[in-house]
Parts: structure tokens; C-alpha cells; sequence
């Protein structure tokens, strides 16, 4: 394998990589499914950023949030374009961007697509005129196994577990948008074994959702019905947008949303049903919600009667048991948020509390000595930032229903034109807990967890970047699989080259070490070991032309490479992005993959139909390739501007060669190919 990587590291130096916003991008998404192990499906905003795609958003009139919608800038980087605004009045040319304090060649260029400058008002002053002229939209998505799985197989005596739908996923949503002043809308998922239109299903999809949004009514600045979702502070308490930890994109340490979101993704978990909004007035804003909504969970019975042991949170309901633990319970939940805010600095309250129809507590292990218990629970918090100069402070001090504390507390700064650091501090208590919270820290939720992170990002020349970041943490209680407390550290590198304007090097590294409790000869506990993990990657691409695009990546880990528990892997691919005419689009990748075990996985993020993410994780060895294309339809029929029709067709294909079935439990394929085909269709008018 060190041959064959060594051959193929020189070759990929002579390639070209993949334009930096997407690198870092694709870095984020397959860091964040690592972390958590789970699909990410809140697509919210993708969605924001190809409708300011279609529909730019006029900088003289971009208040807070819409800027925040676009999710380039930092916060220091938008209180820096509104105080130009205000002290200068509007803009005269987009150009006038290159005099923005803070902002730097790489984000206009990056905003470019998404923003114009106009003089004309956006905000018609008649709410009921928005529901007119708007964008309607209407996405369907169908995906489907071609191989047949165990749980699909007629159950018998021998296997009575199976699930009772067909193998068919669907997605379908409409969505209506003016401007982003008006959204309102319906989405509905299918998951693949779940029945449809006729048993468990009687109604057609396992999973809706439905939501109206509002803007700038008045003193009402948000007013969300439905569905949405909730964002407050630094997520210590709330935080249910798409977010991300540690990345190559080492300054993005904040979390940066507005409070309250639209929600119409596949996911059916993460969010709130029921009602929200924001007022303003002057400095001031007060935030509150109320949501009422039915939860899936794990039920248990024992003497004391039966109580919910864990929510299930992959909308999965395709066997017996799984259909047994959908809406099992009760959720009421609310919260409250003020907020005062100065040109340069704010600070806000928080409140969450939350109601459960059945007790929740979770199995008796030692590591669950802390969990949230009980039918009632809630969270405060007081979260703040302060910019002078070249200086931007934030934080979040919280407490939970057991006066519990977490702090979060972190700093960017700007070193000058060619330099910038972040700094961030978090110490949460061992018995500190919230819900449907998403903080940065190393733990998938915050709690119980101390560490120091810091970052910088060099740019000695203009055509190279060098971001790297330092981490070392600590759990002051026990975990699952880690029977004492315990502690790592985490370390990246990660240069970029960009020898002209088509042309991208990355070269990326990060070593990682967590502890385990493992058995060990001559002692009659368990003992605490050191399991590093480093990863090294060379990612290039180029566009030879403008119509074709050539990207690759080699990429190998090495797991407790000195250790017992050793194992190494190892992953390339090649990619090809072809765009002949407006009419037809695609990419094609080839992937070879070899590992010694699951600890040595790898992760990448695929081309996929719009709104949809692919990040699969290989082990064991062997080949992948996909090829996805886009067909405008509009183009082909010469349809009338005002419509837009488009349609996307990708299939993949997993070869391993050195085993004759793939997956376990019910998911079990005989046989070593795994094959998916997935199709879409857009209609906007």
C-alpha cells in the first residue's frame, strides 16, 4: 500500500484542486457526519443560497439576518458592512466592497453570485401584495437499493423481523418564496422500508412538515407557524441550524444564524412545531416560541411502569419495533430571549423549558449517572460579544435545571491584512445538560468538557494560505467505552496553493488522540489507553477548460499506528465535472479504497442531486464510482424565462473485494456489490 500511495501522491501534484470555498465546504460536511455519525439533513441553507443564486440579495436594503443567510461572513465581518452602510449611506457599485473594513478579496469573491447593490426598496409595505409574485417550487426525490437486503426478504419463522415496506425512498416539497419576506410551505418523507398508502402508513408519507415564515411585518421582525427552528447564544442551551465544529475553516468558531429559521427539510427531529417570533424595537428585540409536537422514543417497562430511555432521531420507522416507539410521547416546549444591541457589542437572556407525557431517563450505567432525567427540564442562559477594533469577544455562560454551568468564551482576531486567530474556551460541567443544543466543542452535545482551542490562518502571499489549529481537551467523567475521566488533543495543518486563477493545491494533516478503557494482562480493571489517529490528504483539481474540470484526492490514516489496536487505510479518487451547454451538466468519479477495519474509515463527500448530501464512510477494500448528471429542461423545451425546469439522475456502485456480503442486522446484501440509484425533478415557476 505505501508503494502504491507514494506513486499516487506524486501524481496527484501534478493535478489541480477544487476551488477553495467548496474544499473547505466539503471539509466541514465530512468532518461533521465523523463526529456525529449521522446523516445530515437540514438543507436550509443550500436552500437560502441558491435562491439568492436566482434572486441576489440587494446589500442597500440586507438587514442582520439576511447577511447571516448567506453564511460567508463573520459576525465582526457584518457589524463592520452595516456601520460602512450607515456612516456612508448606500452603495454606489459593488466595487465599493473592497473598502469594507475586515472584508478581503476571497469573501467578495465568494459573495459575488449571491448580492447586488440596487437603489430601489425591496419591502413592499403591503403584507398581503407578498403573496403574489413570488417563486413556487416543487422538488421530487426518489432513491432506491438495487440489491436486496434481508429485512426486504418474506419473513418466516426463522426471521420474523423485516421491514414491512418496499425499498422505495421518496422526497416531495413545494415551497413558496417571495423574496425571502414570505416562505410557507410542505415537505414529505418516505424513508426506504417504510410503508406507504396502505398499513402502518394509511396516510401516505411516515413524515410531513409544514411551515410559514415571515419577515419585517411592522415592529414583527420574524413570525414563524409550523415548523421551524430555534438558535440562541452560542447553542450551550438552543441550536437546531446546521452547524459545525472543528474544520480546515479554522476561524469559524461562532456560531452565526438568525433566531429563528423556516425548517422544511427530510429530518424529523430536530426542530419545533408550533409557533414563533420577533419583535424589534430600537435596540431591543424579544424573541419567544411555543411548540407542541409528538417525539419517537425507546420505551421501557419495569416495575415502576414504563418511561421513554432515548429519542429516536433517525425517523426510522420500518419494523414492528420501530413503529412501536413512533409518537410515543409528548413534547411541549418554550423559551424566551431579550436582547440589547449597540453598533459594537450586545447581550442577550435565554430561556428553554421542556415538558415530557412520560418520564425520560436513561439505562443505569455509570456513565449515564448525569443524564438528563425526569418529566420537566430547562435552561438559562446569558450570551454576549464585543468588537473594538480588530478584537471580536463572544460568549455563553448557561445553567441547567440543576443550576449545572457551561461557559463557552471566544475570540477572533485580525493580526492585520495577512493574518488572523481564534481562540475559544469551554468548561461545562459533568452533570450539565440541555437538549437540542450544538455548541463547539469536542462532545457531540455540550457537556462534560473542558478545553482550549486556537487557530490561525496566514496568508504570506497572495496565491498561499496556511490554516492550522490546536485543541487539547479533557472529559472530567466517564463516557461510553472510557470508564475513568480522560482527556486528547486534536492538531491540523492545512496549505493552499493557488498558482492562478483555475488552479488549487491543498494539502491537508490532522492527528487526534482520544483515550479507552481497555482490558489488559496483569490487571483486574480496565485501563486507560492513548488511541491516535492521523490523517494526511493531498486534494487537487483544475479547469482545463470551460467545459470540463478535473479533481482527485488521495488521502491515508493511520489508527494507533504503534499500538496493538493498529490499522491503516487508504483512499483516492479521480472526478471529472463536464458542462458541454446550459442544457446538460454531470461528473463521473472513480474511487479505489483499501482499510485494515472500521477504526481506520474514511470519509468524502460525493456530488449528489441539488438539496441532497452524500458523505459515505469506507472500510475494507474496495472500488466506487458514480455518475451523476444535471438535464435543464427549460433550456431543451425553450421554455419562457419565468419557468425553470430541471431534472437530476446519479447512480453509484460500491465493488468490495474481499468479502461476499455488505452490512448487518436486516441490511445484510449477499453478495459484494452495492448499487443506488437516485433521481430528481425541480419545477420552479
Amino acid at each position: 500500500m505505501k508503494i502504491v500511495f507514494t506513486l499516487l501522491l506524486l501524481l496527484s501534484l501534478n493535478a489541480f484542486p477544487q476551488d477553495k470555498q467548496t474544499a473547505i465546504g466539503e471539509e466541514q460536511m465530512e468532518t461533521a457526519v465523523e463526529s456525529s455519525n449521522d446523516a445530515v439533513t437540514d438543507d436550509s441553507y443550500w436552500q437560502s443560497q441558491m435562491f439568492y443564486k436566482k434572486h441576489p440579495l440587494n446589500l442597500n436594503n440586507a438587514s442582520e439576518n439576511d447577511l447571516k443567510e448567506l453564511w460567508f461572513l463573520s459576525d465582526p465581518q457584518i457589524e463592520s458592512f452595516l456601520r460602512y452602510r450607515q456612516l456612508l449611506g448606500k452603495l454606489i457599485s459593488i466595487y465599493e466592497l473592497q473598502a469594507v473594513p475586515g472584508w478581503d478579496l476571497a469573501t467578495i469573491r465568494a459573495l459575488l453570485p449571491y448580492v447586488e447593490v440596487r437603489n430601489t426598496k425591496d419591502v413592499l409595505t403591503d403584507v398581503g401584495d407578498r403573496f403574489h409574485g413570488g417563486s413556487h417550487s416543487l422538488l421530487v426525490r426518489y432513491g432506491k437499493i438495487a440489491e436486496q437486503a434481508k429485512g426486504y426478504q418474506s419473513p418466516s419463522t426463522e426471521n420474523a423481523s423485516h421491514y414491512s415496506g418496499s425499498r422505495d425512498g421518496l422526497f416531495v416539497r413545494y415551497k413558496y418564496n417571495y423574496n425571502n419576506l414570505l416562505q410557507y410551505g410542505i415537505a414529505a418523507d418516505k424513508d426506504a422500508g417504510e410503508e406507504f398508502f396502505k398499513g402502518s402508513q394509511k396516510n401516505g408519507f411516515d413524515f410531513y412538515t409544514v411551515h410559514f415564515f415571515a419577515k419585517n411585518i411592522g415592529k414583527i421582525k420574524l413570525l414563524a407557524l409550523g415548523d421551524f427552528t430555534v438558535n440562541f447564544g452560542q447553542g450551550l442551551i438552543q441550536w437546531q441550524s446546521l452547524a459545525f465544529g472543528k474544520s480546515a475553516s479554522v476561524l469559524n468558531i461562532k456560531r452565526e444564524a438568525p433566531t429563528l429559521r423556516p425548517y422544511n427539510s427530510s429530518g424529523s427531529y430536530n426542530f419545533h412545531r408550533g409557533a414563533g417570533c420577533v419583535f424589534e424595537n430600537g435596540h431591543w428585540s424579544f424573541t419567544s416560541f411555543i411548540s407542541f409536537r409528538k417525539l419517537s422514543g425507546n420505551i421501557v417497562e419495569d416495575e415502576n411502569g414504563d418511561h421513554i430511555s432515548s429519542f429516536q432521531t433517525s425517523g426510522y420507522h420500518r419494523t414492528l419495533a420501530e413503529l412501536s416507539d413512533k409518537n410515543s410521547m409528548q413534547q411541549f416546549a418554550g423559551g424566551v430571549s431579550i436582547k440589547y444591541k449597540q453598533y459594537n457589542w450586545q447581550v442577550a437572556a435565554n430561556a428553554v423549558l421542556y415538558s415530557f407525557s412520560k418520564e425520560f431517563y436513561k439505562e443505569d450505567k455509570s456513565y449515564n449517572l448525569f443524564a438528563l432525567k425526569g418529566k420537566n427540564w430547562n435552561n438559562v442562559s446569558v450570551d454576549y460579544s464585543y468588537t473594538y477594533r480588530n478584537m471580536h469577544l463572544f460568549g455563553e455562560i448557561a445553567t441547567d435545571k440543576n443550576r449545572k454551568l457551561a461557559f463557552v468564551q471566544g475570540l477572533l482576531l485580525s493580526l492585520g491584512a495577512r493574518a488572523d486567530a481564534a481562540f475559544l474556551y469551554r468548561s461545562i460541567s459533568k452533570a450539565y445538560q440541555s437538549l437540542y443544543s450544538n455548541a463547539f466543542t469536542e462532545n457531540t452535545f455540550p457537556n462534560n468538557e473542558r478545553g482550549f482551542y486556537a487557530a490561525i490562518s496566514l496568508k504570506p502571499f497572495s496565491n498561499i494560505r496556511m490554516d492550522a489549529y490546536a485543541d487539547v481537551f479533557s472529559f472530567p467523567w466517564l463516557k461510553y467505552l472510557v470508564d475513568a475521566p480522560s482527556r486528547g488533543k486534536e492538531y491540523l495543518l492545512q496549505l493552499t496553493y493557488l498558482p492562478n486563477k483555475k488552479t488549487t493545491l491543498l494539502v491537508f494533516y490532522k492527528s487526534k488522540t482520544r483515550q479507552k478503557s481497555f482490558l489488559t494482562d496483569g490487571n483486574p480493571g480496565k485501563v486507560l489507553k492513548d488511541l491516535p489517529q492521523n490523517n494526511f490528504r493531498v486534494q487537487s483539481s483544475t479547469q482545463l477548460n470551460e467545459k470540463f474540470t478535473l479533481s482527485d484526492r488521495v488521502e491515508a490514516i493511520w489508527y494507533d499506528n504503534n499500538g496493538p489496536l493498529r490499522e491503516q487505510g487508504f483512499l483516492m479518487y479521480a472526478q471529472g465535472d463536464y458542462k458541454p451547454s446550459k442544457i446538460l451538466s454531470g461528473n463521473v468519479r472513480l474511487q479505489y479504497f483499501e482499510t485494515d477495519g472500521y477504526n481506520s474509515r474514511l470519509y468524502t463527500y460525493e456530488s449528489d442531486l441539488l438539496y441532497n448530501y452524500s458523505i459515505p464512510e469506507f472500510f475494507d477494500n474496495g472500488f466506487r464510482y458514480y455518475f451523476n448528471c444535471r438535464l435543464n429542461m427549460a433550456a431543451l423545451l425553450k421554455m419562457n424565462k419565468r419557468y425553470d425546469l430541471a431534472c437530476w439522475l446519479k447512480w453509484s456502485q460500491t465493488i468490495y473485494t474481499n468479502k461476499q456480503t455488505i452490512g448487518s442486522g436486516l441490511d445484510v446484501i449477499n453478495g459484494n456489490k452495492r448499487s443506488e440509484i437516485k433521481a430528481q425533478i425541480i419545477a420552479e415557476f
